[in-house]
C-alpha cells in the first residue's frame, strides 16, 4: 500500500531502564493507513517501544510523535485527547473475566465520553459486528476461545473510533488457522475503515500476509538493524542476519 502522510514520528528515541539502554536513538515513521510490524529477537525490545508509543513510559532521551502531538511530553486535557486518538489489544487481550463483552468494550467509551447508555451500548454492539463477534455481547471471556477473545479486544481497542490501533503480539497463543483469520480482520478493518496498525510480532505467517512495512530491532547494537518491505528483506538484504531470521535459520557461529 503507498502512503504519503505520515501519522506517527520517532525521532532520537532512546529507552532505558535505569542505566541499562534497551533501545539507542533511533528514528522511523509510520504513514497514515499502513500495517506497520515491529519484530526482533527475544530480548530486543518490541515490546519496550509499543509500550513508549502508546505514553505508558516516557523517552530516556527523544520524541514519539502521534498526529504531531509529542504523547512523552503532553498532559492534561491534551493527553487525554490524543489517548483517545490511539487503541491499544494488548498480547493476552487483557478482558477483564467478570464483565460481559459489551461491559469490557464500553470501558474506554465510559472513560472518554459522556454519552447515553443506548448509545453507547449500540457502539460497542456495531464493534463487536466489525470484528465477527456480532450476538455475542452478553457472553463472558471465559466462555470464548482464544481467537475470539483477540477479536473482543480488537472491538474494545475501536470503541472510540480511533485512527491508530497497536496490536501487541495478536497471533500469540493461536493456531494457525486461526491466526490466518486474524490477519485477513487486520486487513480487512483497513480496506474498509482506513486504519493504521503497528503491530509487535514475530510470526512469519503474519508478517508476510499483513505488513506493508517493517523494522527490525536489534538486541546487540540497541539499534534498527533492517528496515523495509519484509519478503524483499528476505531476498536481498546484505545482513546475514536479517535473513537468517525472515528464512527461519539458526545464527552459524564459527568454531576454532
Amino acid at each position: 500500500m503507498m502512503a504519503s502522510e505520515t501519522i506517527i514520528r520517532v525521532e532520537n528515541f532512546t529507552a532505558a531502564y535505569g542505566n541499562t539502554v534497551i533501545i539507542d536513538d533511533i528514528d522511523f515513521t509510520v504513514q497514515r493507513g499502513e500495517i506497520f510490524v515491529i519484530l526482533g529477537g527475544s530480548g530486543c525490545g518490541k515490546s519496550t517501544l509499543l509500550k513508549h508509543m502508546i505514553g505508558l513510559y516516557k523517552p530516556a532521551t527523544g520524541h514519539i510523535y502521534i498526529e504531531d502531538q509529542d504523547i512523552s511530553t503532553a498532559s492534561g486535557r491534551t493527553r487525554q485527547k490524543l489517548l483517545s486518538r490511539i487503541g491499544v489489544m494488548y498480547q493476552s487481550g487483557a478482558l477483564f473475566g467478570s464483565m460481559t463483552l459489551l461491559q469490557n468494550v464500553r470501558l474506554p467509551l465510559e472513560e472518554f465520553t459522556n454519552l447515553p447508555d443506548e448509545a453507547m451500548d449500540l457502539i460497542c454492539r456495531m464493534k463487536l459486528s466489525l470484528v465477527g463477534l456480532a450476538g455475542t455481547e452478553g457472553r463472558m471471556p471465559s466462555e470464548l476461545s482464544g481467537g475470539m477473545q483477540k477479536r473482543a479486544a480488537i472491538a474494545r481497542a475501536m470503541a472510540l473510533d480511533p485512527p491508530i490501533l497497536f496490536l501487541d503480539e495478536p497471533s500469540a497463543g493461536l493456531d494457525p488457522v486461526t491466526s490466518a483469520e486474524i490477519d485477513r480482520l487486520i486487513l480487512d478493518l483497513r480496506a474498509s475503515l482506513g486504519m493504521t496498525f503497528v503491530i509487535v510480532t514475530h510470526e512469519l505467517a503474519s508478517i508476510y500476509t499483513v505488513a506493508d512495512r517493517i523494522i527490525m530491532l536489534d538486541k546487540t547494537t540497541k539499534k534498527i538493524l533492517a528496515e523495509g518491505d519484509p519478503r524483499t528483506l528476505r531476498d536481498t538484504s546484505e545482513n546475514e542476519r536479517v535473513r537468517q531470521f525472515f528464512l527461519r535459520q539458526a545464527e552459524t557461529t564459527s568454531q576454532t
